[in-house]
């Protein structure tokens, strides 16, 4: 029997224990404010969840179902290795909550007395932040029922008067249908990409093509799971340059039907200068990466080397549908080796982790990304078990990265922080998958 099995196991028991001790439990007293800390951002009208978790009524006809995905802990969706790292925004639910979920399902899921009930938590028009400013998009995308979507650009001429701080943001999809993720970019005044582009007209990747340089950075994104995002770690927050325009990166997808959507991406300002700029990075890349065929532990490691002193906050795995786990492990210049990040992969829910504590990163750390994909017939995800995999923008191929916060002194470039090493300059080799931890050491 797996540990897995065993832990589910014992949760199980745990939680049907604790239901003959706790005959009394309530929805409004001792349910509600489980769901108001865990599961109402997600379960909410107009979020991504399936169902509203708001109100009793919403939440009576899923009461066995609640029970079920606790036990298994399938929810709320949560995928560090409790033994590696702390994270401020952990949606963890301790033995007693899973107990008390379960013994209200199994007790009949009564309602109890409304006056026990919390307060209601208050979304602003449906952000999980209070936006000092809005930018959307000025043209809806036009999604065609079928067919392969090549991720697309939109120009937003903002133009912004002055520098900006800002410390939160948050990207909404404007149809959650089509939108699989999105990336609202900085392009600072003077960046050659998208320089020519009319704004409000969507332009294809290819036409559009991104590189490096430019003072190009992520703004605001969204994923599944991924809610707002904040900058202030201890006074830091995200550099806007004056004159900044934003551009809009979005994958769509087809769903059979035709569908329109315009996205929007508010931010919250700063109310004093910070002392660091947060800036976003890809983290290492993999983009040489090879999964063989029927392989279903393929690994892919990537590395990337601090040019500059920093402080690591925030770490988000980035894969696709064959993605299975991810670590994230630091080799310091004096030879010790960490490991700061460890869990499952999951491609329905991304996860941004905040670090609970500032992670300082020396000049000539390695930041190394390790991932291990199933590529066989057991991933019932897996498009394609019998066909080597290599980098691709497409969910049917594959990527290896991490998006990483990191806190740096105003007079480091960003586009100079790291560079890429070790097995991310090998080559690809087709044939051999990889390239893993043995092929470089």
């Amino acid at each position: 029997m797996t540990r897995l099995c065993v832990l589910t196991m014992a949760v199980f028991r745990l939680a049907v224990a604790g239901t003959a001790a706790s005959p009394s439990v309530t929805f409004q007293k001792d349910v509600l404010p489980i769901l108001q800390k865990n599961c109402q951002t997600c379960h909410r009208p107009g979020e991504v969840a399936p169902f509203s978790l708001m109100s009793y009524a919403d939440a009576r006809p899923w009461a066995k179902a609640i029970k079920v995905a606790v036990v298994s802990q399938q929810m709320p969706p949560w995928f560090a290795d409790p033994k590696v790292g702390h994270f401020s925004n952990e949606r963890r639910l301790t033995e007693t909550q899973i107990a008390t979920l379960v013994s209200w399902a199994n007790n009949g899921a009564p309602e109890g007395d409304p006056k026990d009930a919390p307060a209601p938590l208050k979304f602003v028009d449906g952000w999980n932040i209070k936006p000092d400013l809005q930018i959307e998009m000025p043209a809806e995308f036009h999604v065609p029922a079928t067919g392969t979507i090549d991720y697309q650009y939109m120009l937003v001429k903002t133009n912004f008067p002055q520098d900006m701080w800002v410390s939160a943001a948050e990207m909404r999809p404007g149809n959650s249908k089509v939108v699989h993720h999105g990336e609202a970019w900085i392009r600072p005044p003077g960046a050659k990409w998208m320089a020519d582009a009319t704004p409000g007209v969507s332009y294809p990747s290819q036409q559009m093509k991104r590189g490096p340089g430019d003072g190009l950075e992520i703004l605001g994104k969204f994923n599944p799971g991924l809610g707002d995002q904040t900058f202030d770690f201890g006074s830091s927050a995200k550099f806007v340059p004056k004159g900044s325009d934003i551009v809009f990166e979005i994958h769509y997808t087809s769903v059979g039907t035709p569908q329109t959507s315009k996205s929007v991406v508010g931010l919250v300002l700063a109310k004093n200068l910070p002392k660091l700029r947060y800036v976003t990075s890809y983290g290492p890349i993999g983009n040489n990466l090879v999964i063989e065929p029927n392989d279903d532990n393929g690994e892919v490691v990537s590395e990337m080397t601090a040019q500059f002193d920093s402080k690591l906050v925030y770490i988000q795995p980035h894969m696709h549908v064959r993605g299975k786990d991810y670590e994230v492990r630091l080799v310091y210049p004096t030879g010790e080796t960490q490991t700061v990040f460890r869990g499952r992969f999951d491609f329905n829910w991304q996860l941004g982790y905040d670090l609970e504590k500032q992670l300082t990163i020396p000049k000539g750390t390695k930041v190394q990304g390790i991932a291990h994909y199933d590529n066989s017939a057991n991933n019932k995800w897996n498009p394609d078990p019998a066909k080597e995999v290599v980098w691709g923008l497409q969910n049917w191929e594959e990527m290896q990265n991490c998006f990483m916060g990191f806190l740096i002194d105003s007079g480091v470039d960003p586009d100079k922080l790291f560079k890429a090493s070790g097995p991310s300059v090998l080559k690809r080799v087709t044939g051999s998958g990889g390239p893993t931890q043995a092929s470089f050491q």
